[in-house]
C-alpha cells in the first residue's frame, strides 16, 4: 500500500530498486483498476483527525498502464505529492516553506493510519479477470524458531511472532491466528513490544524499509518511521518508559538510530559496528545509556551533549586476555556494569569497557554448556538461558560484587536454582507472562517449540509444558492426501508431521535418527483408505508409514485417548547410499521409483511388498521424478537431474522370482533410456528479443519520418525534402553476443507436456524462462556427455531474472499453474483448458508470503478437491490458502483420518534401519555375493590345506625312515627336494611378501615416527637437562639436579648496546676494504721476497763484473742522496704537524674543562633535595628512564645468569653421578678380589663383605629412552593384555609393565653399570686368584716345615689384604658421601639464590608487561617530541641562514653606498675648484628622471609586483624632482650651456646613468632586506609556537613517564628478610605494619655512611685544589711572558746568522729539501744497465758459435766412422762370396756322418730338460716353505740361458 509520508529527515528521496518496485508498488497498484481510495485528513483546532474514504473506479486504462511502466521511484514521488501533504494540513498551502513548517508540527495523539492503505497487496496483471483474493491465507502451521526475538507477549493470552511476510498474533487459549501483512512485501526484520503492552513495532525489510508502530488491541497503524536503515532492521527496543525507540539496521550499514517515535523523528543516528549486531537495549536506570552486542563485539553507548549538539558516543568493549566471541545475551546492572554471556557458556562482567571478572561454576565448569542466549534480572535474581536447554537462577548480589581473586580472572559461583527443560532443547529467548500469583514464562526453542515454564521453584511447581511444536529449519518435502484434507511434511529436523489443514489442527509427529528429504502419499490404488505415506531420508532409507485413527482400536480399561491420529512404521528398506531426493508412484500404482543424490533411480514392485526390481544410473544427482499421465500411450518416468540432464526411462520389466535369484546386482543395463542434455539458449532468446525490439523501433522511426516528411513538404516544398535527406541516420549498436555459461545451471523443476516432451525451469544464468524440450530418439551408441540438445520453445516469465521458479503444481482441471518462487513468493498462472504447451501464460497472480531472503518455497501442492493450496518453505513456515471458488465452502470442515486395519495392533513393528552406515539393497546383495564367493574360496583353501597336511606327514615319515637306515644307505636332505627351484621360488615369494608388508606398513611406520618425533620435539628437545637424583651410599642424603629447559627468548634476544653495537654495512665494508688491502700488500710482499732471495742466491754463485759493481755503486750513491732528502722533508713535515697539533690543543680564552662542566651539571642535578620515586613531583632523569626493550634485556640477563649457575650445578651433579659409578665399579673389583682372598682363608677369619651399592633408576634418567627388541615385544604383550582387561587393571598393568621393562633394561643391557675396564680388571683378578686352588688339586701330602712357613706367611699376607680392601671400600664410600654432602650444601645455597632470582624474575616480568602497555603511547609522545625538536632545529637553522643573508645584503648595501660616494667624489674632482658651472652640472647629475627598464616578459607574479613597486618608486622620485624644480629655477639638461665644457657635461650625463643604476640596485637590496626581515619575523613567531608545543610535548611525555613510574611503584616486590635484619622497632618491638619502612642492603647503607665522610674530605680537597690552581695560573702567566721574550731574541739571532752566511734571509726548509737531480742519475744508471745487458748478449752469441762449431766437428767424426764400417762390410762380402763358391764345390761331402746341426739341436734339448727339472724342484721347495708359517722364501732359480 501507499505510504503517508515518504520523505526522510535529511531531505533525501528514497531510492527503490526495480525488483522492489515490481513487488511492492506494482502489487498495490494492481487493485487500482477496480478501486482506488482517496484520503482526506482534516485537522481541527482541537487536534483531532478524521479520515474519509471514497471509492471510485478509474476509467483511463491506457494512462494507468503507462503509469505502471514508469519507475517505482516516480510512482512514489507522485504519491508523496498527491497524498503526503494532506496528512497534517488543514487546508492546502501553496508556499513550500509553510508546508514544511506545518509538517514539523506535533502529530495528534489520536491520529492513525489506514491499514488497508499500508498493507502490501497481490500483483495481478492488468486487463485480466483474476480476483485479488484468488488465494486467501487460512492458517499457518510454521514458526521461524531460529529468528532472534521472534516471540513477544502482548498480554497473558496473546503472543506475537513473524512468519515470512506475515505478522501472526496467536491467542494461546483459542489457538486463533490474526494476520498483519508487511507493507513492503519484502519481509519483516524484527518485532518489539512497548513496555506498557499498548503498542508493538514491526521493523520490516526491503529498500529503505519502514518501522510501523501498531496500537493494541485495535491493531491500527499508529506511527511510521522511515529511513532508519538501507535494507533490513536487525533489532529494536523501547526505553523503560516507552518514549524512545532504538533501532539497528542489518547489512550493510548497521545504523543505530534513536527515535522520538511518537513524532516520527530521528533524534540521533550513527554506525553501530562494522559487523552484524544482534541486540540493542536501553539501560533501565538511565535512558541516556545503551548497549549493543553482536558478532565478536559488545559496545557501550552514551548520549553526550557536545558543542555541536547531542551525540551518541560508543565505547567498544575490550576482551583483553579473554577470547573474542559473539555475544547473544547481556543485561545492564543498575550501577552501569553489564553482565554478558559468552560462546563457551561463562558469564562476563563488564566495567568501564573492560572485563572485570569471568564467572563460572565450581571446578571450572561453565555456567552453561554452550552459548548464553539471554540474561534477565527479575525480582532481585539473575536468570540465564542457554543453548543447553537449561534455565539457571543466580544471586544478584554475588554477581554485582564479584571481583577477581587471582591472575586467571575467574570467579566460581553456583546457581541458586536450575531447570532442565527437556532433552534436545535449545532455548533462544524467554519472556515473562503477566499472571498474578504465578511465575510463568514463555520460551522460544530454536529446535522448533514454544514452552511454558514455571520458575517458582516450589513444591507445586509445574513441569515444563510444550505449548506448540514446529519444524526446526527448512522443510524439505510436503505431500497431500488424495482422499481428505490431510498433509504430511518432513525436514532435516528428523521428524515427519501430519496436519489436518481443514480444521487447522496438527495431528501427530514421528521422530527418526536422520532428517527427511522426500515424501509421497501412497495412491488410492495401493492403499484404498489413503492411509500410507512413503518418506525418504538423508541416509538413503525409504520408510512406509501408516496413518490410522486410534479411536478405532480395541480399547482397554484405563487407556486414555492420546490424539486424533497415530502413525506407525509399516516397512523400511534402504535403496540408496545418499539422501533420497524424489519419490514417485506410477499411474497404476504398480511401481515405486526412488531417486537420490548418489545418481541412481531404484524401482520397486509395490504389490509384492516393495520387492526390488532394479536400478539405473544417471549422469547426475536426481532432483525430481515424474511419471507420465494416463493421456500418454505408455507409462514412462521423467528423471530430472541437477546438472542439465533430463532422462526418460520406460516402465521396468518385472522379472519372476526364479529368474532373479542368481543375479549378482540389481542394476538394469538393458533399459532403453532417452537422454536430453540441456544447452543454454538464453543468450539467443535475448538476441531475438533485441532484434524484434529494434525492428519495431525502426518501423516507428520510419513512420515518424514519413509523417514529418509529409508535413515539411506541405510547408516548405522541395527544401523540406533536402533537409530530411541531410539528416544522418543513427548507427546501430552491436547485438548482444551469444553466451553459454561454463558451469551448467541447475534444473529446479519440470513436468510432462506430452509424450516425449517436457517443460523445465532453471536457475542461475538461464532463469527467467520456461523451456519446452523434446527427447531425441534413443541411440545406444551415442555418448550422452558429449551431445548438446536445445529446447524448441520457451515462455518468458516476468520478473524472474533473479527469482526463478523452484516448484510447480497444477490444479485438477489443469486451468491453474501454481508456482513457488525462490524468494518465497507464490505465482498463479491462469491457463487454457487442455493446453499442455502453455500457449497462454500472460495473466498471473503474484504475492510474497515466505521470507524473501531465506524462504525459498520447497514444496507446493493443492488439496484433492482444489479447495486448498499448501506451501512449505525453507524458513520453517507452512501456509494454507483457500483457493477462490464461486461455490461457498462449508463453514466447518475436518479431515477424516483413516480407520485402522483389522489386526493392526497385533502386527509386529518392523525393525527400523537406524544405522546411517547400514548396507543399501544393492550393497547388501553385492555383499551377499561377495560373502558367497569368499566362502567358496575358503572351502577350496581348506581342502588344499588338508592335502598339504597329508603330504607333510608323509614326508616326515620318509625322513624318519631315512634316519633309521645305516649311514652309507641314507639319503641326503637335499635329495628329498623335488626341484631346488621350488624352494628358491618359495624363499623369493616370502621375501616379496615381507617387502610388501613393509610397504603396506610404511605409512603407519612413518606416522608413528612422526608422532614420536613430535613428542620429542614438544617435550624432550626443549629440555637442556633432565632431573638427576644422586643418592648417598650410607646415609639417606640425596641431591637432585635442576630440570633445565633451553634458554628463553629473552636471554636469546639480547639487544646490542652502543658499545656492543654491530658495525654498520659501511663500517664493515671499510674494515674489509682496508683489511683486504693490507692482506694484499702483505701477500704481495711475501711473494716478492722469495723471488728476490732466489735472485740473490743466484748472484752469490757467480762473480760480479766491473760494470755491475759500477752500476751498484751509482745506485747506492743516488739512493743515499734521495733518502737524505726524504728524511729532511719528513722531519719538516713532522715538525709542522707537531706545531699544528700544539696550536689545536691550545684552549680558547673562554675554555672550560669538560670534566668540570659535567661535574657542575651532575651537581646541579643530583645535589640538594632529592624526591623519592613515589613523590608526585618526582622527575625521572634521562638515564633512569626504562622501556620494554631495556627491561626485556635485563630480564634476559637475569635468565642467562640463572641458567649459567644452574648449568654449572648440573655439571657438578653429573660429575658426582659419574664418580659414584666409578666408585661402584671399583668396589665391585675390590669385592671380587676380596672373595678370591677369602676363598683361601678359614671361615673363622672372614670379615663380612660390604654390600655393593646400587645405581637407582632416577640417577640415570637417560636410560628410559633406550630399548631393544625384547623391550618392544614385552611392551606389545603388555598392550595386548591391557586391551583385554578392565580400566582399573589397565593402569596397574601399565605401571607394572613400565617398571618391569625398565628393570629388565637396566639388568639386561647395563647390568650393574660396570664398564669394560672394570670387568676386565675383575676377570683378570679372578683368573689370577682362582689359579691358586688348581695347584691343590693334586694328591695331598703332609706339608713340610718350609711349606708351613710359606703358608703362614701367605695367610698373614691375605689377612692384611683383606683388612686393606675392607678399609679401601669404606674409604671410597665415606669419601663419596662427603663429596655429596658438600655439594648438597652448595646446592641449598644456590636454591636460595634461585628462589630470589625467580622472585626478581616475576617482578621484572610484571614490569615488562606494564611497560609494554605503556610503550605504544610513549612512542607516540616521544615521536612528537622528536618531530617538534627537529622542526625547531630546522627553523633555527633557517633563522640563522636568514640572518646571514641579511648581513650579506647589508654589506652589499654598504658597498653600493660606497660606490655612490665614490661617484660623487670622482665627479667633484673632475669639476675642479671654482668651476662656475659646478652647481648646474651637479644638478644635472642629481636630477631624477624616469627611465624605461628593459624587462623580460615572463608573466610571473613576482616580477609584476616588482615592476609595480619600481613604478611607484619612480613616480615618487619624479615628484621629488618636480618639487625640487619648483624651488629652483627650471633648467634644461638636454643642452649644454654655452662656455661649459662639453666633456664635463657628457661626463655628468654618464655619471647620472651610473647613479641611477646604483640607486636602483640600492632599492632592490633594501627591498630584499625587508623581505628577509619579514621572513625572519615569521620564522621567529613560528619558533616560539614550536617551542611552546615542544615544551608541552615534553611536559606530556614527562607526565606520562611519571604515570608509568607510579604504575611501576604500585607493583609489589618480594624481599625475604630475617628478623635480625629489621632495625625498625617501636618501643623495642617490631611493629605489625612495615609499610613505612625502607629496605637497604648492607652494602648500600655502608656506602651511604662512607659517602658522608667522603664528601667532607672532598670538600676540603677541592678548596685546596682551587688554591693550588690559582697559584699555578699566576706562574704560567709569568712563564708565558718570559718565553715570548726568549722567542723574539732567538728569531733575531737566526736572521743575523742568515744574513752573515747567505747575504739574505732564506728559506731553510727549501734548502734542506734540495737533493740530486734524480732524472739524470736514473738515466746514468739506465745507460750502465744497457751496456751490461749488451755485453751479456754478445757473450751469449759467442758461446752459441763455439757450440755450433763443436757440433759440426762431432758430425764430421761420425761420418768418417760410418765410412770405415762400410769398407769393412765390403771386405766381408767379398770373403763370403769366396766361401760360397767353395761350398758349391763340396756338396757331396756334406751328407757323410752325423749332421752337425742335429747334434747341436739334441744337446740344446737335453740342456733345456735339465734346466726345467731343476726349476720344478725349486718350485716344490718354495711351495713347501710357503706352507710353513714364517718360512724363508728364496728367489727362483734361473736357467743359464736366462742369466745370459
Amino acid at each position: 500500500m501507499k505510504e503517508p509520508d515518504d520523505q526522510d529527515t535529511d531531505g533525501r528521496k528514497s531510492e527503490r530498486s526495480k525488483s522492489d518496485g515490481r513487488q511492492s508498488h506494482s502489487s498495490r497498484s494492481a487493485s487500482e483498476p477496480t478501486m482506488k481510495e482517496d484520503y482526506k485528513s482534516v485537522v481541527d483546532t482541537t487536534g483531532e483527525t478524521f479520515t474519509e474514504v471514497e471509492e471510485s473506479y478509474l476509467g483511463d486504462d491506457e494512462s494507468y498502464v503507462e503509469h505502471l511502466e514508469g519507475s517505482s521511484s516516480s510512482f512514489q514521488d507522485d504519491y508523496v505529492e498527491s497524498i503526503g501533504k494532506s496528512q497534517y494540513m488543514e487546508t492546502p498551502v501553496p508556499d513550500a516553506e509553510e508546508a514544511e513548517e506545518e509538517v514539523k508540527k506535533k502529530i495528534s495523539e489520536s491520529f492513525f493510519y489506514d491499514y488497508m492503505e499500508l498493507a502490501s497487496m497481490p500483483f495481478v496483471t492488468p486487463d485480466s479477470n483474476i480476483p485479488l483474493d484468488l488465494l486467501t491465507l487460512v492458517h499457518s502451521f510454521g514458526y521461524d524458531c531460529r529468528k532472534r526475538a521472534n516471540l513477544q507477549l502482548l498480554d497473558s493470552n496473546m503472543v506475537l511472532y513473524v512468519a515470512g511476510n506475515q505478522l501472526i498474533l496467536l491467542n494461546l487459549k483459542t489457538k486463533e491466528q490474526t494476520y498483519l501483512r508487511s507493507s513492503s512485501g519484502r519481509g519483516i526484520g524484527v518485532i518489539g513490544v512497548h513496555p506498557q503492552k499498548t503498542y508493538f513495532t514491526v521493523a520490516e525489510k526491503g529498500v529503505f524499509p519502514k518501522i510501523i508502530i501498531y496500537e493494541y488491541p485495535s491493531l491500527r497503524p499508529y506511527r511510521i518511521l522511515q529511513d532508519g536503515t538501507d535494507l533490513a532492521y536487525a533489532c529494536v527496543d523501547f526505553n523503560c518508559d516507552g518514549t524512545l525507540l532504538a533501532s539497528v539496521g542489518g547489512n550493510p550499514d548497521h545504523t543505530l538510530t534513536i527515535w522520538n517515535w511518537k513524532e516520527e523523528q530521528p533524534l540521533l543516528r550513527t554506525k553501530a559496528f562494522s559487523q552484524e549486531v544482534f541486540k540493542v537495549t536501553f539501560n533501565p536506570e538511565d535512558d541516556e545509556q545503551l548497549t549493543t552486542s553482536g558478532s565478536g563485539h559488545i559496545k557501550f553507548w552514551e548520549m553526550a551533549l557536545t558543542f555541536t549538539g547531542l551525540k551518541l558516543q560508543g565505547s567498544l568493549g575490550r576482551f583483553g586476555k579473554t577470547a573474542t566471541n559473539d555475544i547473544e545475551g547481556y543485561m545492564e546492572l543498575p550501577d552501569g556494569k553489564v553482565l554478558s554471556g559468552s560462546e563457551w557458556g561463562n558469564m562476563l562482567l563488564w566495567e568501564g569497557g573492560h572485563i572485570k571478572v569471568e564467572l563460572s561454576r565450581a571446578a571450572g565448569k561453565p555456567c552453561h554448556q554452550g552459548p548464553i542466549n539471554q540474561i534477565m534480572l527479575d525480582e532481585g535474581e539473575v536468570i540465564t538461558i542457554g543453548s543447553d536447554g537449561c534455565v539457571r537462577i543466580w544471586d544478584f548480589e554475588t554477581i554485582d560484587t564479584a571481583d577477581t581473586i587471582d591472575e586467571t580472572g575467574l570467579l566460581e559461583i553456583e546457581p541458586i536454582n536450575e531447570l532442565q527443560v527437556d532433552k534436545n532443547v535449545r532455548l533462544f529467548s524467554m519472556i515473562k507472562m503477566n499472571e498474578i500469583g504465578n511465575n510463568f514464562w514463555l520460551s522460544q526453542d530454536s529446535n522448533g517449540a514454544i514452552w511454558k515454564l514455571d520458575l517458582s521453584f516450589s513444591n507445586i511447581t509445574q513441569d515444563p509444558e510444550c505449548l506448540f511444536s514446529f519444524h526446526s529449519g527448512a522443510i524439505e518435502a510436503l505431500a497431500v492426501s488424495p482422499l481428505t484434507y490431510l498433509m504430511a511434511t518432513t525436514g532435516l529436523d528428523c521428524s515427519v508431521r501430519l496436519y489436518d489443514f481443514a480444521s487447522k489442527t496438527p495431528l501427530v509427529q514421528m521422530k527418526f535418527k536422520q532428517g527427511g528429504t522426500a515424501l509421497a502419499w501412497v495412491p488410492r490404488r495401493v492403499s484404498n483408505g489413503g492411509a500410507q505415506i512413503t518418506a525418504g531420508f538423508e541416509d538413503g532409507v525409504v520408510r512406509i508409514l501408516e496413518l490410522y485413527d486410534p479411536e478405532g482400536l480395541t480399547s482397554f480399561v484405563g487407556r486414555k485417548r492420546v490424539s486424533d491420529a497415530d502413525i506407525r512404521l509399516k516397512q523400511v528398506f534402504k535403496p540408496h547410499t545418499s539422501p533420497v531426493t524424489a519419490l514417485a508412484y506410477d499411474r497404476d500404482g504398480e511401481v515405486l521409483a526412488t531417486g537420490s543424490k548418489d545418481q541412481t533411480v531404484f524401482f520397486f514392485e509395490v504389490e509384492r511388498g516393495y520387492k526390488p526390481i532394479g536400478y539405473i544410473t544417471t549422469p547426475g544427482p536426481v532432483c525430481q521424478l515424474t511419471w507420465s499421465t494416463a493421456s500418454h500411450p505408455e507409462s514412462t518416468l521423467l528423471i530430472i537431474c541437477e546438472n542439465d540432464y533430463v532422462l526418460e526411462a520406460p516402465f521396468p520389466t518385472i522379472k519372476e522370482e526364479e529368474e532373479d535369484h542368481d543375479v549378482v546386482s540389481y542394476e538394469i543395463k538393458d533399459m532403453c533410456i532417452k537422454c536430453f542434455h540441456f544447452s543454454s539458449i538464453k543468450s539467443k532468446i535475448l538476441r531475438l528479443i533485441e532484434i524484434a525490439k529494434r525492428k519495431k523501433q525502426k518501423e516507428l522511426k520510419e513512420k515518424e519520418k514519413e509523417e514529418r516528411r509529409k508535413s515539411l513538404e506541405a510547408q516548405m516544398g522541395e527544401d523540406g525534402e533536402k533537409e530530411l535527406q541531410g539528416e544522418e541516420e543513427e548507427e546501430e549498436e552491436p547485438l548482444p553476443e551469444i553466451f553459454i555459461p561454463l558451469t551448467p545451471c541447475h534444473i529446479l523443476c519440470g513436468f510432462y507436456s506430452g509424450p516425449g516432451k517436457f517443460w523445465v525451469s532453471l536457475g542461475g544464468y538461464d532463469s527467467g524462462f520456461l523451456y519446452h524440450c523434446e527427447f531425441p530418439p534413443y541411440d545406444k551408441s551415442s555418448d550422452i556427455t558429449e551431445k548438446k540438445d536445445e529446447p524448441f520453445d520457451f515462455r518468458l516469465l516476468e520478473d524472474t531474472e533473479d527469482n526463478p521458479i523452484t516448484t510447480i503444481t497444477f490444479s485438477i482441471n489443469q486451468e491453474m499453474m501454481f508456482c513457488g518462487m525462490q524468494n518465497g513468493a507464490i505465482r498463479v498462472y491462469i491457463l487454457n483448458k487442455n493446453d499442455p504447451s502453455l500457449t497462454n501464460m500472460e495473466d498471473y497472480w503474484h504475492f510474497s508470503m515466505h521470507d524473501n531472503n531465506y524462504g525459498c518455497i520447497k514444496a507446493i501442492s493443492t488439496s484433492f478437491d482444489d479447495r486448498f493450496l499448501v506451501t512449505a518453505g525453507a524458513d520453517s513456515n507452512i501456509f494454507v490458502f483457500n483457493i477462490f471458488s464461486e461455490f461457498a465452502l462449508k463453514k466447518v470442515m475436518k479431515a477424516k483420518v483413516p480407520s485402522p486395519r483389522f489386526g493392526i495392533e497385533t502386527e509386529p513393528i518392523p525393525e527400523d534401519i537406524e544405522d546411517p552406515k547400514a548396507y543399501s539393497i544393492e550393497n547388501a546383495r553385492r555383499k551377499r555375493e561377495h560373502d558367497k564367493l569368499m566362502k567358496e574360496g575358503e572351502e577350496i583353501k581348506a581342502e588344499k590345506r588338508e592335502r598339504i597336511k597329508a603330504l607333510r606327514n608323509q614326508l616326515q615319515k620318509l625322513l624318519q625312515m631315512n634316519e633309521e637306515l645305516p649311514k652309507h644307505m641314507q639319503f641326503k636332505r637335499t635329495d628329498f627336494d623335488l626341484d631346488s627351484k621350488i624352494r628358491a621360488e618359495i624363499d623369493r615369494k616370502t621375501a616379496n611378501k615381507i617387502q610388501r608388508v613393509e610397504k603396506e606398513l610404511a605409512w603407519e611406520k612413518e606416522k608413528h615416527q612422526l608422532g614420536l618425533m613430535k613428542l620429542q620435539n614438544r617435550f624432550r628437545d626443549s629440555l637442556e637437562s633432565d632431573t638427576i637424583v644422586v643418592h648417598a651410599i650410607q646415609s639417606e642424603h640425596k641431591i637432585s639436579s635442576y630440570r633445565l629447559v633451553k634458554p628463553s627468548k629473552y636471554s636469546k634476544s639480547k639487544r646490542p648496546s652502543q658499545s656492543e653495537r654491530r658495525a654498520s654495512k659501511f663500517e664493515r665494508f671499510e674494515k674489509e676494504g682496508t683489511g683486504r688491502k693490507d692482506s694484499q700488500r702483505d701477500t704481495g710482499g711475501s711473494i716478492s721476497v722469495p723471488e728476490e732471495s732466489i735472485i740473490e742466491k743466484g748472484k752469490k754463485f757467480r762473480p760480479k763484473t766491473l760494470s755491475e759493481i759500477m752500476v751498484e755503486s751509482q745506485i747506492e750513491k743516488t739512493r743515499k742522496l734521495i733518502l737524505k732528502a726524504e728524511r729532511a722533508q719528513l722531519k719538516i713535515q713532522q715538525r709542522k704537524k707537531e706545531w699544528e697539533e700544539m696550536y689545536k690543543s691550545k684552549p680558547d680564552d673562554d675554555y672550560e674543562d669538560p670534566k668540570d662542566v659535567q661535574a657542575i651539571k651532575e651537581a646541579q642535578l643530583y645535589m640538594g633535595d632529592f624526591n623519592l620515586k613515589t613523590a608526585p613531583d618526582y622527575k625521572i632523569p634521562e638515564h633512569m628512564r626504562v622501556n620494554a626493550a631495556k627491561k626485556e634485556e635485563e630480564l634476559g640477563y637475569l635468565d642467562s645468569m640463572a641458567y649459567a649457575k644452574k648449568m654449572h650445578m648440573n655439571k657438578c651433579i653429573v660429575s658426582l653421578r659419574d664418580l659414584k659409578v666409578a666408585v661402584i665399579e671399583e668396589i665391585q673389583c675390590l669385592v671380587q678380589e676380596l672373595k678370591n682372598i677369602q676363598s683361601t682363608l678359614h671361615v673363622s677369619k672372614h670379615i663380612p663383605i660390604p654390600q655393593i651399592p646400587q645405581i637407582y633408576p632416577e640417577e640415570v634418567p637417560e636410560k628410559r629412552f633406550q630399548y631393544d627388541e625384547e623391550t618392544l615385544l614385552a611392551f606389545k604383550r603388555q598392550q595386548m593384555k591391557n586391551q583385554a582387561e578392565t580400566a582399573p587393571r589397565v593402569e596397574q598393568a601399565v605401571s607394572a609393565g613400565s617398571a618391569g621393562s625398565f628393570l629388565r633394561l637396566s639388568s639386561g643391557k647395563d647390568g650393574d653399570l660396570t664398564t669394560s675396564d672394570s670387568l676386565s680388571r675383575s676377570s683378570k683378578a679372578s683368573v689370577f686368584n682362582l689359579d691358586i686352588p688348581k695347584f691343590m688339586e693334586f694328591e695331598r701330602t703332609d706339608p713340610t716345615e718350609v711349606e708351613l712357613e710359606i703358608m703362614k706367611r701367605d695367610e698373614i699376607k691375605h689377612l692384611y689384604m683383606q683388612q686393606y680392601l675392607i678399609n679401601r671400600i669404606k674409604e671410597l664410600i665415606v669419601t663419596f658421601d662427603a663429596e655429596l654432602r658438600l655439594l648438597r650444601h652448595q646446592k641449598l645455597k644456590l636454591d636460595t639464590q634461585m628462589k630470589l632470582s625467580d622472585l626478581h624474575h616475576v617482578t621484572l616480568f610484571q614490569e615488562m608487561l606494564l611497560l609494554k602497555n605503556f610503550e605504544k603511547q610513549e612512542n607516540i609522545l616521544q615521536e612528537r617530541v622528536n618531530s617538534l625538536d627537529k622542526e625547531e632545529q630546522d627553523m633555527q637553522w633557517k633563522i640563522n641562514e636568514t640572518l646571514k643573508e641579511m648581513e650579506e645584503k647589508k654589506n652589499e648595501v654598504a658597498k653600493v653606498q660606497d660606490q655612490e660616494k665614490a661617484l660623487y667624489a670622482g665627479f667633484q674632482a673632475a669639476l675642479g675648484e671654482n668651476n662656475k658651472f659646478a652647481n648646474f652640472l651637479m644638478k644635472v647629475l642629481k636630477k631624477r628622471i624616469k627611465r624605461v627598464k628593459k624587462k623580460k616578459v615572463e608573466g610571473d607574479a613576482d616580477e609584476d609586483e616588482e615592476s609595480d613597486d619600481s613604478s611607484e618608486e619612480e613616480s615618487s622620485l619624479e615628484s621629488d624632482a618636480d618639487e625640487s624644480g619648483s624651488e629652483d629655477d627650471v633648467f634644461d639638461d638636454s643642452v649644454c650651456p654655452t662656455n661649459c665644457d662639453k666633456g664635463l657635461f657628457e661626463l655628468a650625463l654618464q655619471l647620472r646613468e651610473k647613479r641611477l643604476d646604483i640607486e636602483e640596485a640600492l632599492v632592490e637590496e633594501k627591498k630584499m632586506i625587508d623581505n628577509l626581515r619579514k621572513e625572519y619575523d615569521t620564522l621567529s613567531k613560528k619558533v616560539k609556537i614550536v617551542a611552546t608545543n615542544l615544551n608541552m610535548a615534553e611536559e606530556a611525555l614527562e607526565a606520562y613517564q611519571r604515570e608509568k613510574q607510579q604504575r611501576l611503584n604500585e607493583l609489589l616486590v618480594v624481599i625475604p628478610l630475617k628478623l635480625h635484619q629489621i632495625e625498625y622497632v617501636v618501643f623495642g618491638e617490631i611493629p605489625s605494619d612495615l609499610s613505612g619502612t625502607l629496605v637497604f642492603s648492607n652494602h648500600s647503607l655502608g656506602r651511604l655512611q662512607e659517602r658522608i665522610v667522603q664528601l667532607h674530605e672532598e670538600n676540603s680537597q677541592q678548596q685546596k685544589l682551587n688554591k693550588d690552581c690559582r697559584e699555578r695560573r699566576k706562574q704560567l702567566i709569568r712563564e708565558k711572558r718570559e718565553m715570548a721574550k726568549t722567542i723574539q731574541k732567538m728569531e733575531e739571532t737566526v736572521s743575523q746568522l742568515m744574513v752573515s752566511k747567505f747575504g739574505r734571509v732564506i728559506n731553510l726548509e727549501a734548502l734542506q729539501t734540495l737533493s740530486v737531480n734524480t732524472t739524470l742519475e736514473e738515466l746514468k744508471i739506465k745507460k750502465l744497465r744497457k751496456e751490461l745487458s749488451n755485453a751479456k748478449e754478445m757473450k751469449m752469441w759467442e758461446e752459441k758459435i763455439a757450440q755450433v762449431r763443436w757440433e759440426l766437428m762431432m758430425k764430421t767424426k761420425e761420418h768418417t766412422k760410418k765410412l770405415h764400417q762400410m769398407n769393412d762390410l765390403c771386405t766381408e762380402k767379398k770373403k763370403l762370396d769366396s766361401q760360397l763358391n767353395i761350398l758349391q764345390n763340396q756338396q757331396g761331402n756334406a751328407f757323410q756322418g752325423p749332421r752337425k746341426a742335429d747334434t747341436v739341436a739334441r744337446e740344446k734339448v737335453t740342456e733345456l730338460i735339465q734346466v726345467q727339472a731343476e726349476r720344478i724342484l725349486a718350485l716344490k721347495e718354495e711351495v713347501a716353505l710357503l706352507r710353513k708359517k714364517g718360512g724363508l722364501v728364496l728367489p727362483p732359480i734361473h736357467s743359464p740361458g736366462e742369466n745370459e
